[in-house]
């Protein structure tokens, strides 16, 4: 063997791959001391910016212009595979299982919107009611809601606040209506999922629970209305919207859900060959 197949016999065996560093190790404990420092002291911010320029430097010059590398010698292993069994086991054949699509049905988008609706009039009536009882207005509530969004309702004094506002009521209305829909389409595709007692867990604990969520942040998002709320009546009124639009989500039909048909028969094209002999069989029957 000559002295030229030599070597390349000897480059067939190496593999080359990239040279280990400890760049990325110092640049790490660099950005590390880095941020450390702006809790305890300059100088550990300076130590840390030093490190952290040496580590990209360093870790730079082994990758351009050239990547770093080292060559690994390849050490072939023979590996023999045998058994000492004289028969093959095999599996038995079993039938191919469907998976299983839940809910096997679901209501549809108008039954959200409805029962969405139905849940805003429940909702904004006891609203109403608490602000009748409480300061004799109305509109108490609404101009509340609406200082949310609206800075000038904010500016209201107590008396104000009693009165109509032609801007705070179509503010307030369209924020009602909006949320109560959003949540009246989550009801529509959530209730089907709860095989048991429906109306407790949308109408009762789910409204408990978005209560308390909205009272550790209502502080923050709208102090204005967190200092005049009486948490009493507005769980009242969210355990009305749970249970009259979980109700009126339920009186709605359902339908078939078709998660699993292929796209063109849920897009409504007219496909020959698409739905199999055995479903054709069971719609037959």
């Amino acid at each position: 063997m000559s002295f030229g197949e030599n070597s390349n016999h000897n480059a067939a065996q190496e593999v080359h791959l990239p040279a280990p560093t400890v760049w990325p190790l110092i640049l790490a404990f660099g950005f590390t001391l880095l941020f450390a420092g702006m809790l305890t002291s300059v100088s550990v911010t300076l130590l840390g910016a030093a490190l952290s320029l040496a580590g990209c430097v360093g870790w730079f010059k082994d990758v351009f212009p050239h990547q770093r590398e080292m060559a690994v010698r390849r050490e072939p292993e023979d590996i023999a595979i045998g058994t000492s069994r004289n028969v093959v086991e095999r599996f038995p054949l079993v039938e191919e299982q469907l998976r299983a699509w839940l809910p096997l049905e679901t209501y549809p988008i108008s039954a959200g919107l409805k029962g969405g609706l139905a849940g805003a009039v429940a909702m904004a009536f006891f609203a109403c009611v608490y602000g009748f009882l409480s300061v004799g207005s109305l509109w108490y509530p609404i101009n509340l809601l609406a200082a949310s969004v609206y800075s000038q309702s904010q500016l209201l004094s107590p008396s104000q606040l009693n009165s109509f506002h032609s801007i705070s009521f179509l503010i307030a209305a369209v924020l009602h209506l909006v949320g109560s829909t959003l949540v009246g389409l989550l009801y529509g595709a959530m209730l089907p999922m709860l095989a048991r007692r429906p109306i407790v867990l949308g109408g009762l604990i789910a409204p408990l629970i978005w209560s308390g969520l909205l009272y550790t942040i209502l502080g923050l998002v709208n102090p204005l209305l967190a200092s005049r709320i009486h948490w009493g009546w507005f769980v009242a009124s969210q355990i009305a919207f749970g249970v009259v639009a979980g109700l009126v989500v339920l009186r709605q039909s359902r339908v078939i859900t078709r998660e699993n048909a292929p796209f063109a028969i849920r897009a409504g094209i007219e496909v020959p060959g698409a739905i199999s002999r055995k479903d054709r069989g069971s719609k037959a029957t």
